[in-house]
C-alpha cells in the first residue's frame, strides 16, 4: 500500500468544466481510496505519472476491482480540467492583467498573485478562471 499512498502524494502535489474543477488533492484521494491496492498489486514499478498510471489502470482493468473502474477515469478527467483551467488562466485573464497588474512579472503566478489582490476591476471572466483553476 506504500506505492498507492506515494501516487496520492505525487498527485496532490502536481501543479489540480465550466462549474468547479476538482482540486488535485479530491482527485488524488479519489484514486488513493479506490485504487490503492489495484496500484499496488498491478502497477508496480510504473513511473508515477498520471499517464501511465492511467494506462496502467486500463491496460489490467480486466482484474482492477470495480470501484476503482468507476473512479479511477473519474479521477484522471478531473487532473485533466484542472490543468486545462490552470492553462487557461493567461488567456482569460491577458486584458485584467494588462488593465490591473502591467508591472507584474511574465508568469502565471505572479499575475495571478497580483490580480488576487485586487478587490475590484477583476472582469467576471477572469474570477471565473481563477476559481476554476483553484488559485481561489
Amino acid at each position: 500500500m506504500i506505492q498507492g499512498r506515494s501516487i496520492v502524494l505525487l498527485l496532490a502535489m502536481a501543479t489540480p468544466a465550466s462549474a468547479e474543477t476538482m482540486s488535485f488533492e479530491s482527485a488524488a484521494s479519489i484514486l488513493g481510496a479506490s485504487c490503492g491496492q489495484d496500484i499496488d498489486a498491478n502497477c508496480l514499478g510504473v513511473n508515477l505519472d498520471p499517464v501511465r498510471l492511467k494506462e496502467c489502470l486500463a491496460r489490467n482493468q480486466d482484474v482492477v476491482s470495480p470501484q476503482c473502474k468507476a473512479d479511477y477515469v473519474k479521477a484522471f478527467d478531473a487532473i485533466q480540467k484542472r490543468v486545462a483551467a490552470r492553462a487557461a488562466v493567461s488567456k482569460m485573464c491577458e486584458r485584467d492583467k494588462q488593465k490591473l497588474c502591467g508591472d507584474a512579472q511574465n508568469g502565471t503566478g505572479p499575475v495571478v498573485e497580483c490580480l488576487l489582490t485586487k478587490s475590484r476591476g477583476v472582469s467576471v471572466k477572469c474570477t471565473q478562471a481563477i476559481r476554476e483553476a483553484g488559485y481561489r
